[in-house]
């Protein structure tokens, strides 16, 4: 094995993605939102960073061509499984997050089942642009929890009354409650979004996947 510099960026990054969970076992929100946002974008960035230099400077290794893919999946699945249970909106969370995680668990199968032939299954530029449209959906989704929490914490012990007349713009809004209403609402919806986009294309990756494995899975008569 060799234990290039992009190569230990990418292990960084798989070490990282468990990280994220432990981020809401040791800190309250929205504290734990805001470091899992940065440590998804950090990990995010190294994900082009190890490529680029792998490229750059000629280190391509089987073990970084290994290590890759797992540390995305990882990074892309843990950070679902937290802001579905994390997210006020998990109802509508739970269909693309299924999606993603069925279609990445029966392509990884896929993959080990061929062997020697997994090669059939490069990856494409349409997954690789799905990969990309995950990981900003997972960034917009995290930064829409730290909105949520912090018009939770600007809300505590306000009436009825005066949070009506701060929406209704009846009186002044000290607390910023507008505008981070406002930082919910649309970054809730273009994380909901660009998620559901990223389960289609999702979708669309692992039926072009299963399509080219059709040859190695008929029977041998």
């Amino acid at each position: 094995m060799q234990w290039t510099v992009p190569n230990i960026l990418t292990a960084l990054r798989l070490l990282a993605a468990p990280g994220l969970s432990i981020m809401f076992l040791y800190f309250n929100r929205p504290y734990a939102d805001w470091f899992a946002l940065i440590l998804f974008l950090g990990a995010a960035l190294t994900d082009w960073i190890d490529g680029y230099l792998a490229r750059s400077w000629k280190q391509e290794t089987r073990l970084g061509a290994m290590l890759d893919p797992i540390a995305d999946k990882a990074m892309v699945v843990i950070a679902l499984m937290v802001i579905v249970g994390y997210s006020s909106m998990s109802p509508w969370l739970v269909l693309p997050a299924t999606v993603i995680l069925f279609r990445e668990v029966f392509v990884t199968g896929l993959r080990e089942f061929l062997g020697s032939a997994a090669g059939t299954l490069k990856v494409t530029k349409l997954a690789k642009w799905k990969t990309t449209l995950q990981m900003v959906a997972i960034a917009v989704l995290f930064s829409q929890g730290i909105f949520e929490h912090f018009l939770g914490m600007s809300m505590a012990g306000m009436d009825q009354t005066a949070i009506d007349a701060v929406f209704l713009d009846q009186g002044a809004d000290p607390q910023g409650l507008r505008w981070k209403a406002a930082g919910e609402f649309w970054a809730g919806r273009a994380g909901l979004w660009l998620l559901w986009i990223a389960a289609a294309l999702t979708l669309i990756t692992g039926i072009d996947y299963f399509r080219k494995a059709i040859p190695y899975l008929r029977e041998v008569r």
